[in-house]
């Protein structure tokens, strides 16, 4: 049975099992989206297009009737995998633009702008969400922006419906919503959530104590790193976000730093949720769940610094030791979780994994005490604008001419 509970400073959005079906939302968002247009964003490599996770996607955002726009934000595509990508959305009713972001209109508009100095990320899901988000802004039809990735497995739109419904309906008064779910199927997932993030913003907590907002706002929420969320288009104007695996934490740090509080809520998306899954390389810094970890860290804590906190040498050592203890704590609370629901529990690789998150912690603070700057965020299109008077107009000729090319 789902509860009610609400915790922290963010409103949650519960399934509560009632009558509201999927058929009464959408209705509903038919109505409201006449005022408020939908685009919906999809980040996509082009190997997507080889898994049975985006065909299903695309099958069922074909019910999503209530879409006004789908931006397909393509990566890692070369000529001939960029037109298949204009057959395989083409099936799609709502209107469809892929944004070629290895075509050469648009690797010569980010040439322009490193030219007027302006960041705009590498590769990576953070600069093909910031690109696509400006390619909304330039077209001035739609008023909310949803986004969500490419290789979720068990997806149905019911996830999309409930994620753009409290910023669709005009009766609430939200800007930015964030999903969440039970990382849950035959075992428990979601491991750098649970036994990373969850336990280092705790452990924070504790040596810095519970008057930090920052770490009480993002501690409120139950799946922080999770990939899908809607903004309005006044919002997406002036966020900034970091290109790197920080992209989640530090989207919703410019949240926090942007909005109050009672304008953002979080939402239950589903009942099961899975997707492709990042392996642990805990021997290698530089791959897999330890890279994210170390990012993840390094923009949390870029951005305490940000808010006036000061974190030292002392205090990174002392966190290491707290963070361990609490991670470790976490996973006997998760390994009795998982008997009583009869599920399979590695206590050893989740263990491991708490070793190679304290190591990447440890290497995410030694980059920080190095260089507390780091990686520049991504601008935000506002300032675009001001370098770039007419880099709307331009970005949108740029993908309009490429989706027109044979």
């Amino acid at each position: 049975m789902s509860d009610f509970h609400q915790s922290g400073v963010t409103t949650t959005l519960h399934r509560l099992g009632g009558k509201s079906s999927l058929e009464t939302i959408e209705a509903q968002l038919m109505e409201y989206t006449a005022h408020r247009p939908v685009a919906l964003i999809l980040p996509c490599l082009a190997s997507e297009m080889e898994r049975p996770a985006l065909k299903n996607i695309v099958t069922q955002l074909k019910g999503a009737r209530y879409l006004r726009q789908i931006v397909v934000g393509l990566d890692r595509a070369d000529r001939q995998e960029f037109n298949r990508a204009r057959r395989y959305f083409g099936r799609l009713p709502q209107e469809v633009r892929i944004l070629w972001r290895d075509g050469p209109r648009l690797r010569q508009l980010a040439e322009l702008m490193a030219q007027n100095d302006i960041s705009v990320g590498g590769p990576g899901k953070g600069g093909n969400m910031w690109l696509a988000c400006g390619l909304v802004l330039a077209d001035e039809t739609c008023k909310i922006i949803a986004l969500h990735d490419c290789d979720i497995i068990t997806y149905h739109r019911q996830l999309l419906a409930r994620l753009i419904f409290p910023l669709a309906n005009p009766n609430m008064d939200y800007v930015f919503c964030k999903g969440y779910y039970a990382r849950v199927s035959d075992r428990l997932y979601g491991r750098v959530t649970r036994l990373l993030v969850t336990p280092l913003l705790r452990s924070l907590q504790k040596i810095l104590g519970r008057d930090v907002d920052l770490l009480n706002f993002l501690d409120s929420f139950r799946y922080p790193l999770a990939g899908e969320f809607s903004m309005t288009t006044d919002l997406a104007r002036i966020n900034r976000i970091p290109a790197d695996w920080g992209l989640e934490i530090g989207v919703l740090c410019e949240i926090h730093r942007n909005i109050t509080n009672r304008r953002i809520c979080q939402v239950d998306l589903a009942d099961t949720y899975e997707h492709k899954h990042q392996a642990l390389s805990a021997d290698d810094a530089a791959k897999g769940l330890t890279k994210m970890s170390a990012e993840i860290a390094k923009s949390l804590f870029r951005n305490l610094a940000t808010e006036g906190v000061v974190l030292t040498d002392a205090i990174f050592k002392t966190l290491a030791v707290r963070y361990l203890r609490t991670a470790q704590d976490a996973v006997k609370q998760y390994e009795d979780d998982a008997a009583l629901n009869a599920l399979p529990f590695d206590r050893h690789n989740e263990l491991r994994a708490v070793a190679a998150f304290t190591a990447a912690i440890r290497v995410a603070a030694d980059d920080f005490l190095r260089d507390p700057l780091g990686i520049p965020l991504i601008s935000n299109w506002n300032r675009v604008t001001s370098a770039i008077p007419d880099f709307f107009a331009q970005l949108r000729e740029a993908v309009d001419a490429d989706n027109r090319s044979r």
